[in-house]
């Protein structure tokens, strides 16, 4: 449970369980009121608030939300870096990681595995450097796609390590995509471009924005969304 909330209001932080927590408060000149999150990995709490607002009442606020906290805490998905014998999710799949010195460094997949040699302790960060080359890969071929059936030019495309964000478009047309979703299923992946692709059309969530979206994503957007909701916090499990 939230034991107590630090008085130290120049590094805030709060206390769950005996893990201390830093609480990041970002005032944003839009705000109407106080809003709560926890960090997909559950290493943060997170406050947006009006910018009048002051840091011992954004304390207050959390501290009124500890049950709260601790409900979302306890269903956070903690990072378990990858290890030979696991599996790591990709494009809706899991692979094992088939994992030996014999083996060439480079990942590469046979079947439901994926072969890798190298240093054991580097496995990780390999494997994350692999996912996010085929990230690329995949995102460049979603959004050029995307951008010949709304008759746009591709734009820039930028990997996005966002916490909470799975795409951005913004004013200038640049897009930026969160490599997680090479991880998800192809069509929550394709969803969320085809997503950003409406936007260099529909610069707002207008009717007219997703009447055209449902016009140029194959699938079903409900479905898609659904699943981010369900299950895109499994996506920061392996690689927080």
């Amino acid at each position: 449970m939230i034991d107590w909330i630090r008085k130290n209001y120049d590094k805030p932080s709060v206390e769950i369980g005996g893990e201390i927590l830093p609480v990041a408060i970002r005032r944003h000149p839009s705000a109407k009121r106080m809003v709560l999150r926890l960090a997909p990995d559950g290493r943060e709490v997170r406050l947006t608030m009006p910018r009048w607002g002051r840091t011992s009442e954004a304390m207050a606020f959390i501290h009124s939300r500890t049950e709260w906290l601790e409900a979302q805490h306890a269903k956070t998905e903690r990072t378990a870096p990858p290890r030979p014998g696991g599996t790591i999710p990709h494009r809706g799949d899991h692979l094992t990681i088939d994992w030996s010195p014999l083996h060439g460094r480079a990942p590469q997949i046979d079947g439901t595995r994926i072969r890798v040699g190298g240093p054991e302790a580097s496995l990780p960060s390999r494997l994350e450097k692999w996912l996010r080359a085929q990230a690329i890969e995949l995102i460049t071929y979603d959004l050029a796609d995307y951008c010949s059936a709304a008759g746009k030019v591709a734009p820039e495309l930028k990997l996005s390590r966002a916490q909470r964000r799975w795409g951005s478009c913004s004013e200038s047309g640049a897009v930026r995509i969160n490599w997680r979703l090479v991880m998800a299923p192809n069509e929550v992946r394709r969803s969320v471009v085809a997503h950003e692709v409406a936007h260099l059309v529909h610069f707002d969530h207008s009717p007219a924005f997703h009447r055209f979206l449902d016009e140029i994503f194959e699938g079903d957007i409900d479905a898609a969304n659904g699943w981010l909701k369900l299950h895109g916090r499994t996506l920061y499990r392996a690689f927080g």
